[in-house]
């Protein structure tokens, strides 16, 4: 099947992922409308609302409820709108949900200023642990200082320097 949704499922195209368990998967959409904007896909390929079954329906709205915690907590949303299209207007033809934080700053519209949207990699990163971004950034950093390291090593033994 060649559908975005079940490549990033199945792990051939990366996201941010920030819950993930048997059912479902919740990332940062790459092209927000407001800061902290995350879709829920099933991990199972459903069309739309008249294919999924209520089980997993009703465990999307568990979930919904964790992420709108969740996004309280780490980003400090006031509000929350849940948009899921079906057939017309659905991009991605593989039911999923968008969840669109709200912000006093963003007028409780339902999509943000360009201007007032984040990069999604800085968002992301609010979502985990600093101990993870300290790590990566230290790791980028050694690596950096390590290739400064041997090519002035390898400047030497050639004496260039």
């Amino acid at each position: 099947m060649d559908c975005l949704f079940c490549k990033i499922v199945s792990g051939e195209i990366p996201s941010y992922t920030i819950y993930e368990d048997d059912i479902v998967k919740v990332f940062l959409d790459i092209n927000p409308d407001a800061n902290g904007h995350a879709l829920i896909i099933t991990k199972k390929h459903f069309l739309n609302i008249m294919d999924i079954d209520s089980e997993t329906l009703a465990h999307i709205n568990i979930i919904i409820k964790k992420m709108y915690n969740l996004m309280k907590e780490k980003l400090g949303a006031e509000g929350l709108t849940i948009n899921q299209n079906n057939d017309c207007g659905q991009e991605i033809k593989h039911f999923h949900i968008h969840l669109l934080p709200r912000y006093k700053y963003d007028g409780y519209h339902s999509v943000c200023k360009r201007e007032e949207i984040i990069p999604v990699e800085k968002t992301y990163c609010k979502f985990k642990d600093w101990k993870v971004f300290f790590y990566v950034f230290y790791m980028s950093f050694l690596h950096i200082c390590c290739k400064t390291f041997l090519y002035l090593v390898l400047l030497k033994s050639t004496k260039r320097i």
